[in-house]
């Protein structure tokens, strides 16, 4: 799940943030309940925790607040769970997933699909640029901690400029990888930062602008 080519490293092929990944193999099938509904997706390699769903990522899940209008972004999509889930709670609003990952995005498109998720959208995107100009009730990040720091810094402040008034952003990552920095990060640029969740080594944060 990554929006950006990190700067200043070279990328294997191999890594979930590499816009083409090298890595081959067969598709799996997971099939999971999540907010109440069943879902299955479609995962392949050289994408973001595709043999089970990462705990960070079903505590963001379980606990992001998307009303039935919202405008919803999921930044680093993978192959979209996220989104999916989103796509169901704002049958009145729209989702849009993002991910630099072409094959990540692929699969996300494939899955909005077969759910039904028809008011979804996924697009490949180096950043934030495919949606420049659009702004969004609720932005959700699993940040792509082993594409470093700086990566991580610009999609926080890239989500803080897409957010619309009043918009909600959240963030979930484990403690060892470092999200208590992270943390420390969304309060220098958010006016209000709540850890909402904790569970499992991950912590989950919201934050607002008022």
């Amino acid at each position: 799940m990554v929006l950006f080519r990190p700067a200043g490293r070279a990328m294997s092929g191999e890594h979930y943030f590499s816009p083409r990944p090298a890595a081959r193999g067969g598709p799996r099938e997971l099939t999971l309940v999540l907010r109440g509904r069943e879902v299955t997706v479609t995962t392949e390699p050289g994408v973001f925790s595709r043999r089970r769903l990462d705990p960070g990522t079903r505590l963001l899940i379980e606990r992001m607040e998307v009303r039935p209008a919202d405008r919803f972004l999921d930044l680093g999509c993978g192959y979209g769970v996220v989104g999916l889930v989103a796509a169901h709670l704002a049958p009145q609003g729209s989702v849009t997933l993002l991910d630099v990952n072409e094959r990540a995005v692929a699969l996300a498109r494939e899955n909005l699909a077969r759910n039904g998720a028809a008011n979804a959208e996924a697009l490949v995107s180096d950043g934030l640029g495919a949606v420049e100009g659009r702004r969004f009730d609720v932005i959700a990040l699993n940040p792509p901690v082993r594409a470093g720091l700086p990566t991580v810094r610009r999609l926080i402040a890239g989500a803080r400029e897409h957010l619309a008034p009043g918009g909600r952003f959240y963030l979930v990552g484990r403690t060892k990888q470092g999200v208590l920095r992270l943390a420390e990060e969304l309060r220098r640029i958010f006016a209000r930062v709540e850890e909402v969740a904790k569970r499992g080594g991950y912590r989950l944060y919201l934050a607002e602008e008022a």
